[in-house]
């Protein structure tokens, strides 16, 4: 029999490609930077069609560049299909590639061109608004084939380093990141949630008067949550339920996933579950976990 050790899935011996894109505005050069000062070899507005070409260079001599990040600007229709058709090709050739993309808001971008004093590049005679629009239409496909999706709404320029180093400087063996994150369904759905749990179906402290003024963080919150009927259950299978798919991304070296669980305003019952989801995850092997609240405070 094998030691376990044989079967943990470990970074690949060659050059790791990382493509680079999203929305304008979202930090693209703020995740360039971040690369590049922990050792990335960072190309940054590499025109689609050059990526090819690039690949090949790099993969003759990965002990000189072991570690290759290109930032691409695919806004208009014609560089989109250029990315589409060279992503193709690099996995028609073989090529293991990780594709990041960069979104935020509507809102955040454009307070982020407001102050920046510029016009988003697609506005033309039309708003910022029009240009967030016309330009989400353009990457909408590229946006849903992305391995890792970071949402920089409310990250500032070093929370947005920090969250790149942590994502793509480690080695060894494939540690899967996982973002355990309670919200609010009538703020809408996180934008980078790859999976969503709905704990609506738990009674809501919110009618009970002397826990309302409280947050799944306070303890006589969290233990009305996690003693009402079902919630145990439901944590225990579904931990038994992303157990597969949580080693499934491993195996193919995915290292950052978002679980977002969330009720009707982010306050109670979506905080208390996911302090101890995030526990309950932590528990398994080559994981990291971290949990926070997005809507939490906002009503």
């Amino acid at each position: 029999m094998m030691e376990q050790d044989a079967l943990t899935p470990v970074k690949p011996d060659e050059s790791e490609l990382l493509v680079v894109t999203g929305m304008s505005g979202a930090g693209r050069s703020t995740a360039a930077n971040a690369l590049e000062d922990h050792g990335w070899y960072v190309v940054e507005n590499l025109p689609p069609m050059m990526l090819g070409t690039l690949t090949e260079l790099v993969s003759r001599m990965p002990q000189s560049i072991p570690k290759l990040a290109v930032v691409i600007d695919v806004r208009s229709k014609e560089l989109f299909q250029d990315i589409r058709e060279a992503l193709s090709n690099l996995r028609a050739a073989g090529v293991t590639y990780r594709l990041l993309f960069l979104d935020a808001e509507d809102e955040t971008l454009v307070r982020r061109f407001e102050q920046g004093r510029r016009p988003h590049p697609l506005q033309e005679d039309g708003s910022i608004l029009d240009g967030i629009g016309a330009e989400r239409d353009v990457l909408k496909e590229l946006r849903e084939s992305s391995d890792v999706i970071v949402d920089t709404s409310k990250l500032n320029v070093h929370a947005l380093a920090t969250t790149i180093t942590e994502l793509f400087t480690e080695s060894g063996p494939i540690v899967l990141r996982l973002n355990v994150m309670s919200f609010g369904f009538k703020y809408g759905l996180p934008v980078d949630a790859n999976y969503v749990a709905d704990v609506r179906f738990i009674p809501n402290p919110h009618w009970v008067p002397q826990l309302r003024p409280h947050t799944g963080l306070d303890a006589d919150v969290r233990d009305y949550v996690m003693g009402a009927a079902g919630t145990g259950d439901f944590l225990d299978r579904y931990v038994d339920a992303l157990e597969p798919v949580i080693d499934g991304y491993r195996r193919e070296n995915k290292h950052y996933a978002t679980i977002a669980v969330g009720c009707t305003g982010g306050k109670h019952r979506s905080v208390a579950v996911t302090e101890e989801l995030a526990k309950r995850l932590a528990q398994l092997p080559h994981v990291t976990v971290s949990a926070h609240h997005r809507d939490l405070g906002r009503e």
